[in-house]
């Protein structure tokens, strides 16, 4: 088995796309996880370009580190300045990181027109700066900036600059497809002559410009890489970067003859992803290969009804390797099995006139503009109503919302709700920054006394999809209200010309989940 070295830069070139950001605490706790995982490097920052990153390097000891090493990121010396006298060499060594990633020009082209420098002087700047660092002690690592550009045009420097950064003493040299415009076969070609020309092992580090970087990876670990640089969900300047996450389970599951990371690591992908996109405050991207949340997700009949045969027969790989889960889907296209699939977890009866009913409603209600897909909640509950086993813990009685404009340009919701339960009616107003949040808070105020269970409920988020959009102002909306407690996340949805009345039914439904959720 040829073990793949993992090299996660997220932190660093991850950071350039548009939106991310990182607080110093969000880089800590990544570097940890990404630690327990068994990641070979992390890419830490570039020290010398702004405090955030000197400081996460100085904060650095506060981590109960296993194995990962933390590679502070820079640039070679300066066109004209020794390498002893260059500041952002000086700031990777004041860092205190024990691996220093340098990147440094392989392309002729941009030596001349980019750094307006001589073809004989970025190798110099290369080969100082490098010794400079493994004289300090320092594992050196080489990111051959424009390698397969600078090969396309002149091969021989490119490979000369490598090497450069070889004989200086790198222990790795990483190839770049900068520009993201490779393809695979390029790839291919280009590492296999570096690594048959080069003295120390080879990397690959990809950019996505071209839809490729995951594929162009690949090519260069078949070609003879043996260490992968990327980010997770792909995230990056312009398109991105090679998605590690991607990169990972396609090595570890799809190829044969790799290593990489730790034995258990790969059951924690879809919760690795999905930590990061929350760290930045991004929603996920569902249909992300492995671990989005429509990668094993059956909607047409045909397809359900297959997988409940043999999962095999519309899945590549099993979700429960990369820690994702398999869904049914409701619509229109859906047929007995999808319903039968997404009934089993239910005490229901699942014969076929039962499921035919089931069926026959969802069909009613997708043409009133209702969808199930993202709404689990409502539609366990739709089955209980099917099966006549549904019975509402409270009854509204009345509900009234008004938003204010005060004089301060502030605007605030109040909401009055009455409910009834258990022949008691109880009559409660409340505040809040919208009319949705006021009713929610005078709901629970309602029923919090009877339902305490409700305390654990939240709201984390919240859609409207207008419907007929032809009727204008008049049109349609549906709602979708997400939920979660201390083990579970659900949808609930609703619909109505009046989009404070299509928030009521979801929010009442989400509450209903709850209640029999815990009942159950």
């Amino acid at each position: 088995m040829q073990r793949i070295e993992v090299y996660d830069t997220t932190l660093r070139d991850g950071a350039q796309a548009e939106g991310v950001d990182f607080a110093v605490q969000d880089k800590l706790l990544l570097t940890k996880r990404l630690d327990e995982l068994g990641f070979d490097y992390v890419e830490g920052g570039y020290p010398a370009s702004n405090e955030k990153d000197a400081e996460f390097f100085r904060r650095l000891h506060d981590l109960d580190l296993k194995a990962v090493r933390v590679c502070a990121f820079g640039m070679t010396r300066r066109k004209g300045t020794r390498a002893e006298a260059d500041p952002g060499l000086r700031a990777l060594l004041d860092s205190g990181a024990p691996t220093v990633t340098l990147v440094g020009k392989a392309s002729a082209f941009q030596v001349e027109e980019v750094l307006q420098a001589s073809r004989d002087e970025n190798l110099a700047m290369i080969a100082e700066s490098v010794a400079m660092l493994v004289r300090a002690g320092r594992e050196v690592i080489f990111d051959a900036e424009h390698f397969f550009d600078g090969y396309k045009a002149d091969a021989k420097y490119a490979l000369e600059a490598a090497r450069t950064a070889a004989d200086a003493g790198a222990r790795l040299v990483v190839l770049c497809d900068t520009n993201g415009g490779s393809m695979s076969e390029e790839i291919a070609a280009s590492t296999r002559a570096a690594v048959e020309r080069l003295p120390v092992p080879v990397g690959i580090h990809a950019h996505n410009d071209c839809a490729l970087a995951v594929a162009n990876t690949l090519a260069g670990v078949d070609a003879g890489a043996i260490h992968v640089q990327g980010t997770i969900n792909g995230f990056g300047e312009r398109c991105g970067n090679a998605d590690l996450i991607s990169v990972i389970a396609n090595l570890a599951v799809k190829k044969e003859g790799y290593d990489v990371l730790s034995p258990d690591a790969l059951r924690h992908l879809t919760e690795l992803s999905r930590f990061v996109y929350e760290t930045v405050n991004i929603n996920f991207d569902m249909h992300q290969p492995f671990v989005g949340k429509s990668a094993f997700a059956h909607k047409g009949g045909m397809h359900v009804s297959a997988v409940a045969r043999n999962t095999t027969s519309y899945e590549h790989i099993a979700p429960e390797v990369v820690g994702n889960e398999r869904r049914v889907l409701l619509s229109e296209l859906s047929g007995r099995a999808n319903i039968k699939a997404l009934t089993r977890r239910l005490p229901a009866d699942t014969d076929n006139a039962l499921m035919d009913q089931i069926l026959r409603r969802v069909v009613e209600l997708e043409a009133e503009g209702y969808q199930f897909e993202a709404a689990d909640g409502s539609f366990d509950l739709l089955v209980r109503r099917c099966q006549g086993t549904f019975q509402p813990h409270f009854e509204t009685l009345h509900y009234h919302v008004n938003v204010d404009n005060k004089s301060g340009g502030d605007v605030t919701a109040e909401a009055i709700v009455k409910i009834r339960t258990e022949g008691q009616i109880r009559f409660e107003a409340a505040e809040g920054h919208g009319p949705v949040d006021a009713l929610d808070a005078a709901l629970r105020k309602a029923l919090n006394g009877r339902f305490p269970v409700l305390n654990e409920l939240h709201l984390v988020d919240y859609k409207v999809r207008v419907i007929n959009s032809e009727a204008a102002t008049a049109a349609g909306v549906r709602v979708v209200i997400e939920s979660q407690d201390r083990d579970e996340v659900w949808g609930t949805v609703g619909v109505s010309e009046n989009i404070i009345e299509a928030s009521w039914i979801a929010l009442l439904d989400s509450y209903e989940y709850k209640l029999y959720k815990s009942e159950a």
